[in-house]
């Protein structure tokens, strides 16, 4: 069996990922009850917001779903606790350390994923104990590794490096997609933007129609000195090009951004100030979509590729 559909006990080896302001309970359980799985992306809330969501979860799904927590946001401590008290079965950790949580949570029945962008990382996350890896590539939207490697390099050098189970993120919306990462050495895959414009997404809709105008070229790796991001170009993304390219200090840098950019984007709908966070993918993306019906396509289009390679003889 697939050890990503053992190991969380669901039908297909897919991961919605956590999202901020994108990825709340209804997308989460429509994904769990399509047969994937579901993830609240916590990074976007504060506590009491986060409880509400994962009790909402809870009595729309009795499915495997889980959280994707942070662990250098301030809450995240917070996060921990309510993810324990109410015994929810799968947590996602990025942008920070898995050692200081991993086996906390383990010892509360938790599985435990981290995310992370190169091999360094990946090796660290095994020897502390973590049940599977996100290897995210430069495609990804949003947060990005500064190592700028793509999702094709990514995956075969963390494969030969660690015996855990693998999970492949970055530029994959499509079941070609995911066969591709399965070939290079992935168990199963996390996929965000293309749930981005899902029915049951909580993106504004007018980032969600944003994202069906893209093209390819219409995305880029941003606000490198502070930490890198993958945004839409907008007003916004090209006064922090202007700024960047003058060489402004990380003080400068951080004034433009100021606080509530993504919010202001992605959740608000201002699509000139906001900061537009999604992937390369999004140049494949052409309609919006109830969550199960984008499962179902994926899993069908990867069946179809599969067969089409079985029957090439070389």
């Amino acid at each position: 069996m697939n050890r990503i559909i053992q190991l969380f006990n669901i039908k297909y080896p897919i991961i919605q990922a956590g999202m901020i302001w994108c990825s709340g309970w209804k997308l989460a359980a429509a994904v769990s009850n399509a047969g994937g799985l579901g993830l609240i992306g916590s990074g976007s809330m504060t506590p009491d917001i986060l409880l509400e969501h994962i009790q909402k979860c809870k009595t729309s799904t009795d499915k495997p779903f889980g959280v994707n927590i942070p662990l250098l946001f301030p809450c995240s401590d917070d996060f921990i606790k309510i993810v324990i008290d109410e015994k929810v079965p799968i947590v996602f950790t990025s942008a920070g350390n898995p050692a200081k949580w991993a086996a906390h949570l383990k010892s509360s029945g938790i599985k435990v994923v981290h995310v992370v962008a190169n091999v360094k990382f990946a090796k660290k996350c095994e020897e502390a104990g973590v049940d599977a890896i996100v290897a995210e590539g430069f495609e990804a939207g949003g947060h990005n590794g500064k190592e700028e490697t793509t999702t094709m390099v990514l995956i075969p050098m963390i494969r030969e490096t660690i015996k855990i189970p693998l999970i492949a993120a970055g530029g994959i919306g499509t079941g070609r997609g995911m066969l591709a990462a399965m070939a290079l050495g992935a168990d199963g895959v996390q996929i965000g933007s293309r749930f981005v414009a899902s029915e049951e997404s909580s993106a504004h809709p007018d980032f969600k129609k944003k994202i069906l105008d893209a093209k390819d070229g219409d995305t880029q790796l941003s606000i490198k000195k502070i930490v890198p991001v993958r945004l839409l170009k907008n007003n916004f993304f090209n006064e922090m090009e202007k700024l960047e390219n003058k060489g402004a200090s990380i003080e400068q840098l951080s004034e433009l951004l100021g606080k509530g950019r993504a919010r202001k984007g992605m959740f608000e709908g201002n699509m000139e100030e906001g900061e537009l966070e999604i992937g390369q993918i999004s140049g494949l993306i052409k309609e919006i979509k109830p969550a199960g019906k984008i499962l179902e396509e994926i899993m069908r289009e990867f069946h179809k590729a599969k067969e089409e390679l079985e029957n090439i003889n070389i």
